[in-house]
């Protein structure tokens, strides 16, 4: 678990994927827009979902920014246990992936979850960036 103080306030918001160099890619890009957060990580669906069901006594995040492809529970099987908890299901997901499958594009539409592609520049990691603070209510 990572606190990063600078400015503005913001909830905090976890981060599910398997690349840790995507993971430190969007917090830096998140950190980069001056807000006062804590990123919460994992590297995989059933970790995510063992952090939130411990997180339901205290503080759930404003935020879950999830990859499909990761071991032990992808993001499909993950936003659907999250959806089917009463406790989650308000939580906004953001599915962040490399996959440019129409399969998955579909899936995560009829599940009200929208998908974004990992970008290949780190520049284009900043503009993501404002888009998820905003979600989360930043």
């Amino acid at each position: 678990m990572i606190v990063k103080s600078i400015e503005k306030q913001c909830f905090p918001i976890l981060l599910v994927d398997d690349d840790e160099d995507d993971q430190f890619l969007m917090g830096e890009a998140l950190t980069a827009m001056g807000y006062s957060y804590e990123l919460m990580r994992a590297s995989n669906g059933f970790e995510a979902l063992q952090m939130l069901q411990e997180m339901k006594e205290g503080r759930l995040p404003s935020l879950i920014i999830l990859d499909v492809n990761m071991p032990k529970m992808d993001g499909r099987q993950t936003v659907l246990k999250i959806q089917q908890d009463r406790d989650l299901a308000s939580i906004p997901v953001i599915i962040f992936t490399t996959s440019a499958s129409l399969i998955d594009k579909l899936f995560f539409l009829t599940k009200g979850v929208e998908m974004i592609t990992k970008p290949c520049e780190v520049s284009e990691y900043n503009q993501i960036a404002i888009k998820l603070l905003k979600l989360c209510g930043c």
